[in-house]
């Protein structure tokens, strides 16, 4: 079954789809682009850490200790007469949550020359991690500073809505989703790709050396060939709204898609 959206389905945001989907992605785009590159370039899968605590997690309750209070008629000194002490009751215990750091592992691919093993492209598929505030995304952030900071070409893919995107200089017209193509020779300028919910997913170009011809990326094709492939139309349910929730005019525009698809 093809998804039914025009664009990026918005159900494959859903936090216990986009793990699988991220993996699928980063292995659908090393099948796509090395038949491409070879024998010049070589697309290696990599694997990045990240140690997190969930910010729920620090919201530790404290349990309330309550005092029996006094029967009618019974004061204070004749209760205590008559238990030796003040008569307290045992608090209860409150269900908490305690901060546990978690390991999470994140696929990113390097193109390389094969003369010389110099990395020429990265390429970034961005989870949730790398878009809240917190180690995660500083961690990110650091390497995609030091990437600008070579002429190391940087692909940047985001394909979700929640989240703070990554910083750009200057007025950038805000989008649900973003592909970024910075080029090492002509940076501080890069190519930013913004789409939004009912737009098709855009094509982009892959960069190389400049001797050589950029490699087109059809990224709608490749996500639709990985929601086959993968039968994510057997995980989502279409009669639940996404998670996480889209703006009104999107629900409306979302539930006449999906009814009109009979899947409502």
């Amino acid at each position: 079954m093809v998804s039914p959206f025009p664009g990026f389905n918005p159900y494959l945001e859903h936090p216990a789809i986009w793990p699988g989907i991220h993996h699928w992605l980063i292995i659908g785009l090393a099948g796509y682009l090395s038949p491409q590159l070879r024998p010049q370039y070589r697309v290696a899968v990599e694997v990045r850490m990240y140690e997190t605590i969930g910010e729920q997690s620090l919201l530790v309750g404290i349990p309330d200790v309550t005092v029996n209070q006094p029967k009618r008629g019974q004061t204070p000194d004749s209760r205590e007469s008559l238990s030796g002490s003040i008569a307290t009751m045992q608090p209860k215990p409150q269900r908490v949550t305690v901060p546990v750091t978690e390991i999470v592992k994140q696929g990113y691919l390097e193109v390389r020359e094969v003369s010389t093993g110099q990395v020429i492209t990265a390429v970034e598929i961005l989870s949730p991690v790398n878009k809240r505030i917190g180690k995660g995304r500083q961690q990110y952030e650091d390497k995609r500073n030091r990437i600008f900071n070579t002429q190391t070409h940087l692909v940047e893919i985001d394909l979700l809505r929640e989240g703070k995107p990554m910083m750009f200089l200057g007025e950038v017209a805000e989008s649900d989703y973003r592909i970024l193509v910075s080029r090492g020779d002509c940076r501080p300028q890069a190519d930013l790709y913004g789409f939004n919910l009912r737009d098709p997913v855009p094509t982009f170009p892959l960069p190389l050396k400049k001797a050589d011809e950029n490699v087109l990326v059809d990224l709608e094709e490749l996500l639709q060939n990985i929601y086959e492939q993968g039968s994510f139309d057997l995980a989502i349910d279409y009669r639940q709204p996404p998670n996480p929730p889209l703006s009104s005019e999107n629900i409306v525009w979302v539930d006449k898609l999906l009814k009109a698809e009979t899947l409502r």
